[in-house]
């Protein structure tokens, strides 16, 4: 039986075969023009069959990368991101172990930034994918590419020159994204110009509100530097002044015994607060430096409750807060006043 068919498969000649079926034969086009001999019925088939079984494979075929492509870019996304959130919470595991309750938290906005990736590079993905596969049905179609092509590059080069803005901005947003820089909920400082709380963050723009309420809306290309002050955990840092007369070492003791009572009070501070003795010595005051690690941005609230037990602690122990003193000379009446001494 199949010498019968290779037989009827040959029965037409090369020379009439490349005739009617062209070139590069269809397999639609071969068999029906081996078994009829019709050349109109050979191309009509080769039309309605073979040209619509390409089309479907190309479908599929694209569906098909499609698929396997998001899979590899939620995949991909979760490696990252994972490597990520272990070597953060390595870090903090070897500095606060009590930071470790957090670890929700952590995940779960590494999450939705993986489902924020994912749906943005997705639908880049798919895009692109189909655009392909438009151009390879339209070339099936016999439709010529090459003006489309050129077309698509002449519109290509132009869109790139006239929204070079907005393709800075969109990359900036996308490796903020990925790297973390910042999320919502961030006490983030840009350019020591804007700084605020982060209400939003898009591939274009970030949305900032300051402490009057101002809303600062920049853009995402603009950034060129981030000062996260609540990224994994944060840092009291108070500056406390005390007279000349006073004993430093007192001083001391009584400060770190009023941070202690906090830190056993307050579960945000996450380990034994430290005073890290002189800071400076200023023109009227001594100033003694104290530090207390904090949850992300509850360092500003443990700064305010300190500073109050501090003054409150001070004046019971009899430490006084200076207060700026300045000496003045004048040179008229300490000439007058020499003068009459003579005189006398």
């Amino acid at each position: 039986m199949s010498v019968a068919v290779f037989g009827a498969l040959a029965a037409v000649s090369p020379d009439r075969m490349t005739d009617v079926c062209g070139e590069d034969p269809g397999f639609i086009c071969r068999v029906v023009l081996n078994r009829t001999e019709d050349r109109e019925l050979a191309e009509l088939a080769d039309k309605l069959l073979g040209t619509t079984l390409t089309i479907i494979a190309i479908l599929l075929g694209a569906l098909l990368v499609n698929r396997l492509v998001k899979r590899s870019v939620k995949r991909g996304l979760r490696t990252i991101h994972s490597g990520a959130v272990r070597e953060r919470l390595g870090a903090i595991r070897r500095r606060t172990p009590n930071a470790l309750l957090e670890t929700d938290e952590v995940s779960l906005r590494a999450e939705q930034r993986i489902n924020a990736l994912t749906s943005v590079l997705r639908s880049i993905a798919t895009a692109v994918i189909f655009v392909i596969a438009g151009f390879l049905i339209l070339g099936e179609v016999g439709l010529n590419l090459a003006p489309l092509l050129a077309g698509a590059g002449i519109l290509g080069v132009a869109l790139g020159f006239g929204a070079q803005s907005l393709v800075k901005d969109f990359l900036s947003g996308l490796f903020i994204l990925v790297e973390d820089q910042f999320g919502v909920g961030d006490i983030v400082d840009l350019d020591q110009e804007t700084s605020g709380t982060v209400e939003a963050v898009s591939l274009r723009t970030t949305r900032l509100r300051s402490v009057d309420g101002t809303v600062w809306h920049v853009p995402n290309g603009d950034i060129r530097r981030v000062g996260n002050k609540s990224q994994h955990w944060s840092r009291a840092l108070l500056d406390v002044e005390v007279a000349y007369e006073t004993d430093i070492d007192h001083a001391k003791t009584v400060i770190k015994r009023v941070a202690d009572e906090l830190w056993h009070q307050r579960e945000d501070i996450l380990e034994e607060p430290e005073v890290w003795g002189v800071e400076r010595l200023g023109p009227n005051s001594v100033v003694i430096r104290l530090v207390v690690k904090t949850r992300p941005a509850d360092q500003y609230d443990v700064s305010r409750e300190l500073r109050q037990r501090l003054k409150e602690t001070f004046e019971a122990e009899g430490i006084e807060i200076p207060l700026a003193q300045q000496v003045v000379w004048q040179r008229g009446a300490a000439a007058a006043e020499g003068a009459g001494d003579k005189q006398a």
